[in-house]
């Protein structure tokens, strides 16, 4: 789920304003219709996919999630055609399909989702292969210190140190909430980096490549930190 910088509404034309406000209105309503939370997040996430201009990203949601894309459109991969190569600085690199993926041990982490445009979704459980496992059947060379993690929309990247891409909290994820990772979450395969602000958690992965330095990521080139530590994460938690 990548986030954008905040939009300053000063300015906005009149019709854009009333527009919002409607719709605010309409999800609020579909908030006390439970039922219906899971169309309402259907269409913000289809819709967020054609959303040049961000205004899905201001939208209310009653399940606490935004959604954003840097482009505007992203493929959809499924067991059919997904593909999570890794290379770089190794010995071994590979590529794994998702029931490849599945096949591996799973670690669970619950932590709490946490957006810099402000919202939260505490207590979210994610399911995945942790990138140590990844990482050492591929045999990381000793001139390696980071890795880059790409993804199949075209535009997004990030980058964590070796030792932060090996911390038992930090996920190539499959499952989010006890449930396949759909695309508009960043599926069917994303990255999962607990103690850091949700940037750093790159949807739709499709690779992992060693590096001998930290590369900035998509919003590290645009001003964001290069690494987004949430307030309260211990920074020194051994590794996986």
């Amino acid at each position: 789920m990548t986030e954008k910088p905040k939009r300053t509404p000063a300015g906005a034309p009149v019709g854009r304003r009333a527009m919002l406000g409607m719709l605010g209105a309409g999800a609020a309503g579909l908030a006390a219709a439970p039922y219906l939370q899971h169309g309402w997040e259907g269409f913000l996430g289809a819709a967020s996919q054609v959303d040049a201009t961000g205004i899905t990203g201001l939208l209310p949601n009653p399940g606490g999630f935004r959604y954003y894309s840097v482009v505007g459109s992203v493929p959809r991969k499924d067991e059919t055609n997904y593909q999570l190569r890794v290379g770089g600085l190794v010995d071994r690199p590979r590529t794994y399909t998702l029931p490849e993926l599945r096949a591996m041990p799973q670690t669970r982490v619950v932590g709490d989702v946490v957006c810099t445009d402000g919202w939260r979704v505490d207590k979210t459980p994610f399911e995945g292969v942790k990138p140590a496992d990844l990482l050492d059947a591929a045999g990381v060379r000793s001139e390696g210190a980071a890795v880059r993690f790409r993804c199949f929309d075209g535009a997004y990247t990030e980058s964590l140190t070796l030792e932060q891409a090996r911390r038992s909290d930090v996920l190539v994820a499959l499952n989010m909430q006890d449930k396949p990772i759909i695309h508009e979450h960043g599926g069917p395969v994303r990255l999962y980096v607990a103690p850091m602000y949700f940037y750093k958690s790159a949807k739709w992965l499709s690779g992992l490549s060693v590096t001998d330095k930290v590369v900035p990521g998509y919003w590290e080139e645009r001003g964001y930190a290069v690494d987004g530590w949430l307030d309260d994460a211990d920074r020194h938690s051994d590794a996986a």
